[in-house]
């Protein structure tokens, strides 16, 4: 597993390269309907890279991590959508809470794990 240092190091580079690819293809993915619908997903895919920097950013200053950094994420995703297609927004939102609940369901099975593993110790 990376240290909270560089995985919000590649975060933020992932997080750069998406938003300048989206921003770079935005025509394209204004195309159509099936292009305004990856185009949404490109941008929750935003969210989730933004959500994993600011998270590790919040671990590395010693900050409660919580709702705030998820707001943040969404809002930032959904600004960037905004430049592509309305439609992106509403897609967006939707997988990013998709994502969301996966990655909640993810963590707490990795939670549950290490303290099982530590009551056993």
């Amino acid at each position: 597993m990376a240290g909270s240092g560089s995985s919000m190091l590649y975060s933020f580079l992932l997080f750069t390269v998406i938003l300048s690819l989206q921003e770079m293809y935005r025509g394209k993915l204004a195309s159509s309907e099936l292009f305004t619908i990856l185009g949404g997903f490109i941008s929750s895919l935003l969210f989730l890279v933004l959500l994993t920097f600011l998270g590790n950013f919040q671990e590395t200053c010693g900050m409660r991590t919580g709702w705030g950094a998820v707001i943040v994420a969404e809002a930032v995703a959904l600004i960037a959508a905004s430049t592509v297609h309305r439609v992106c927004i509403t897609t967006c939102f939707l997988f990013s809470a998709g994502l969301l609940y996966e990655l909640n369901k993810l963590s707490g099975g990795a939670l549950s794990k290490s303290e099982s593993r530590a009551k056993r110790h």
